[in-house]
């Protein structure tokens, strides 16, 4: 069975010769192939060959296109400073509460430096490995990418201040998400993930009016494309879980602060649940036993949809031997987690 069929099977509840591995790798992978963190983020020829080599090398099933926040925000006109081997960081906030939104250009995707470098990276990825290994596209939820052009604190005091102006420019931003989500469709993309962070970080009632809406329209034209949908928000998103269910993504992701059982029980049969141990206390820190048992524990809670992974990044510096140990306990206890 391959990863394409385990992952799909997996999806649909039917049985597999292994649990999927959906463990996120970005700056890890960099750097095991030789890398610097700059050239994986802006070269998708990089980005490529790391993911080729999470699969073959750490028996990864899925290859991912996902990298920093910025990618839009670059093509936005956000100032975003790239050091040679850190994270990027942004310069200035693009725009202020009160401005005109036409500041955030309709931009094709396609035009875009950015963005149109995932595509390539989707394209390449697809010629690899089509119907071989999923490939995964990226975009940022309309409330992520907000966040991300306002910087944290102006979008906090906007969500209150200033309503209006925000949804005005959040449809503004889902309109580009969705064409960039379509043209990596074309390019190849099995699924799409989409990244929404700052909506741990908000109550349940901001969630459904600023994220959740925006999340539906891109993931129903994800749907409407014949790709599947993935939901990545970083944090304790334990007080939203029914909500990320109504965005309609076919896996969620839950980071390793949520009760993973209760999230089990919440999402049922209605998406493939993903996670979700601590990837800094058991990837980074934890050796083969530590990894076993919270593996162990995710698949005997998670239930026969649940796909095994960290709750978020692997982070870069942890021991290959880590991954190497996730992917061997998923080979050993194969479809039947309670054996072992």
């Amino acid at each position: 069975m391959n990863s394409y069929e385990r992952v799909m099977n997996r999806l649909q509840g039917k049985p597999v010769d292994r649990v999927p591995n959906f463990d996120i790798i970005m700056g890890f992978g960099a750097h095991y192939v030789g890398a610097t963190l700059s050239q994986y983020l802006l070269d998708h020829r990089y980005m490529v060959k790391s993911n080729l080599a999470m699969v073959s090398d750490f028996d990864i099933d899925i290859l991912q296109t996902l990298t920093d926040p910025f990618r839009e925000s670059v093509d936005f006109g956000l100032e975003v400073e790239f050091p040679e081997d850190g994270l990027p960081k942004r310069l200035r906030p693009l725009l202020a509460p009160g401005d005109d939104i036409k500041k955030v250009p309709r931009i094709d995707p396609g035009s875009g430096r950015r963005m149109s470098d995932r595509i390539e990276a989707v394209r390449m990825l697809h010629e690899q490995a089509n119907k071989i290994v999923p490939v995964m596209g990226w975009v940022e939820g309309a409330m992520a990418e907000a966040n991300d052009l306002l910087g944290d604190s102006t979008m906090m005091v906007t969500l209150y201040d200033a309503p209006e102006w925000l949804t005005a420019l959040m449809e503004r931003i889902t309109e580009v998400e969705i064409a960039f989500a379509r043209i990596q469709i074309d390019a190849g993309a099995d699924i799409i993930g989409l990244g929404d962070a700052i909506a741990s970080v908000v109550s349940p009632r901001m969630y459904r009016q600023f994220a959740l809406p925006y999340e539906k329209r891109i993931f129903e034209a994800v749907h409407e494309k014949g790709a599947l949908a993935r939901l990545h928000i970083c944090g304790n998103t334990s007080k939203i879980l029914p909500d990320m269910l109504e965005s309609g993504a076919d896996f969620i992701d839950v980071d390793w602060m949520v009760d993973y059982a209760r999230a089990a029980e919440i999402f049922g049969e209605k998406a493939g649940l993903v996670g979700n141990f601590d990837p800094v206390s058991v990837m980074c820190w934890g050796g083969d036993q530590t990894i076993e048992s919270a593996a162990l524990h995710c698949l005997n809670v998670g239930g026969s949809r649940s796909f095994s992974a960290a709750g978020c990044e692997i982070p870069d510096g942890t021991p290959a031997q880590n991954i190497h140990a996730h992917a061997r306990f998923l080979r050993e206890i194969g479809n039947s987690p309670k054996a072992k």
